[in-house]
């Protein structure tokens, strides 16, 4: 299995850094970007990490990662609560995908605690900060080991 792992970011994470630093941090994309490729690199994983507020551009990225990917690290953000889009394409995809959420979803508003991307997901990691994006590598490196480990 490949050790290409996608890590897709949603809409306004762009802004991670800027907006709402009592919710998301003062840690922008880039530095999240950086953490991930590091520790990528002892995981032994290379990285392709893609952010849009464009619903198309994640689902083209998903589509990509069909062909070449052993994971996918997402955080949908906003199109988590809205788009069944993003949910099709990932049911398309047949390896390890784990949701994350850098605030606690389930302490905020409402209509942010229904994930349509958590019916795919093999593990959901909310409310960590940016630290649940290595926690999410660390689980698809281990997952892609054991489906590459012989059976016993």
């Amino acid at each position: 299995m490949s050790r290409l792992v996608y890590v897709l970011n949603g809409p306004n994470l762009n802004l991670l850094g800027k907006r709402q630093p009592h919710i998301y941090g003062h840690e922008t994309l880039a530095d999240v970007e950086a953490d991930c490729r590091k520790l990528a690199g002892e995981l032994g994983l290379e990285l392709r990490f893609h952010q849009s507020n464009r619903e198309y551009e994640i689902i083209d990225w998903v589509h990509e990662a069909r062909e070449t990917a052993g994971g996918i690290v997402i955080n949908p953000a906003a199109f988590t609560h809205t788009s069944v889009a993003i949910l099709d394409a990932l049911n398309t995809f047949d390896a390890p995908v784990i949701e994350v959420h850098i605030s606690n979803v389930h302490k905020r508003e409402a209509f942010r605690h229904h994930s349509y991307v958590s019916l795919r997901a093999d593990g959901v990691i909310a409310g960590l900060g940016t630290q649940g994006y290595q926690l999410a590598l660390r689980r698809v490196a281990k997952l892609i080991d054991e489906k590459k480990a012989p059976a016993a």
